[in-house]
């Protein structure tokens, strides 16, 4: 893996078109419905779309763009009504609801060629339903602890990368008058994280997915033993105080003044705290840690992805589209700063030369084996994500409330999946 600069684009176009398998010349009309409605990621589809375009001459390409907001209201009627050939839309539990209805193409034949099958091997589980795969993804970005070089440092600490080492540091933390993490769970979404990366590390992937299906019950002792060690951390005052009062971002201060020495979220939480005045000397990056040993590491790394509708008209240009968009070469183009600033799915691509971009990519391609969950909110239907989300705001405040709390969405599982 290395940086990406100008220079080395061209050096990589060359390398990948020796690796990649010639791509076939498609004609005929092509339709393709975008949600990337704000302006950079409009710009970086339509450029993407164009280059496509330049190496299909014959092809008739329309794109239609609408807003993300829009698009999810108006997704299931004109999949049905009258189908693009191409539509983006986003990866697992998200997708569910278009594969039960038979609105999305059937795509395991493309995952059968070498490309997907080695190069985007990390993404296959979340396009997969029933053992099939439904769609491609283009982007995604990661989940992790971000913490304050300067304050381990301080306090002679290393990154942790088991459980006991996690809470050895966190009670250093704690006696030297800080919290261990900022969270705002105002917006109930980042409580959902903290529960993603337990029940993970704790259960594993395939648990976690079948829990979000409503295959186990909220009173599973296993789902106890995520709570109890989440409880661990909430008992030892390792989260600021009153997080329920705060959104994701005012909760960034706490980091940026120091008051909390880690931060567990997204990749998109870098450019405020840089913002904010932390320099990349000062902010650092671990994977969240191994807490049982038999149970591979798996990630929260929402994904974007692009979908073949069934009643798509041209199948054949849609599946060389699908094809371009996976590519190395279009993964390090459509990914780097200038243009989406995530991350590639292809583990051939060339990652843009940011620390956090770099350290996400090793991550995902190389040290996840045990999968890609979406995020919660994602993961499990939207009912089921509302209530349980809820309950894990409430844990996090009365934790001693944890039997009443996992009873009342075991209630809810066997009113949501009936």
């Amino acid at each position: 893996m290395h940086s990406m600069t100008k220079r080395t684009l061209a050096a990589l176009a060359a390398c990948t078109a020796l690796s990649a398998p010639a791509l076939a010349q498609v004609s005929g009309d092509l339709s393709i419905f975008l949600d990337t409605s704000n302006p950079a990621p409009r710009a970086t589809m339509e450029a993407m779309i164009e280059r496509f375009g330049e190496k299909n001459p014959d092809l008739n390409i329309e794109i239609t763009v609408i807003d993300r907001e829009a698009y999810k209201t108006q997704i299931r009627n004109f999949l049905t009504a009258n189908a693009p050939d191409v539509a983006t839309w986003y990866a697992a539990n998200r997708m569910k609801p278009y594969v039960d209805a038979g609105l999305f193409d059937d795509v395991s034949d493309l995952w059968a060629e070498p490309m997907f099958a080695d190069d985007l091997k990390s993404t296959k589980g979340a396009m997969t339903i029933d053992g099939k795969q439904w769609g491609v993804p283009y982007t995604y970005y990661q989940w992790g602890v971000y913490y304050r070089k300067d304050i381990f440092d301080e306090l002679e600490l290393s990154a942790p990368t088991t459980w006991e080492e996690e809470k050895v540091n966190c009670e250093k933390i704690v006696a030297s008058g800080r919290a261990c993490y900022t969270i705002g769970t105002k917006f109930l979404w980042t409580a959902g994280g903290w529960f993603d990366y337990l029940n993970m590390r704790t259960n594993g992937y395939d648990f976690h997915n079948q829990l979000a299906n409503g295959e186990i019950s909220w009173e599973d002792d296993r789902v106890k033993q995520t709570f109890a060690n989440w409880k661990e951390l909430i008992d030892m005052g390792a989260f600021i105080d009153n997080h329920q009062t705060y959104s994701w971002q005012e909760a960034l201060p706490f980091m940026v003044n120091g008051e909390a020495a880690a931060y567990l979220m997204g990749n998109f939480a870098v450019a405020p705290l840089r913002d904010a005045g932390l320099t990349d000397d000062q902010l650092d990056f671990y994977q969240f840690v191994s807490i049982n040993p038999d149970v591979e590491l798996a990630e929260d790394a929402p994904t974007d992805t692009f979908h073949i509708p069934s009643a798509a008209k041209n199948k054949e240009a849609a599946r060389e589209f699908l094809r371009f968009v996976a590519s190395p070469e279009e993964q390090t183009i459509i990914n780097d700063g200038k243009n989406l600033g995530q991350l590639p799915v292809n583990s051939k691509s060339s990652v843009d030369d940011d620390k956090f971009l770099q350290k996400g990519f090793v991550m995902l391609s190389e040290n996840s084996p045990g999968g890609v969950a979406q995020f919660w909110d994602r993961d499990a239907p939207a009912e089921m994500a509302k209530v349980s989300m809820e309950g894990f705001q409430e844990f996090m405040v009365k934790p001693d409330q944890v039997d009443k709390i996992l009873a009342k969405l075991e209630r809810a599982r066997g009113r949501i999946y009936k």
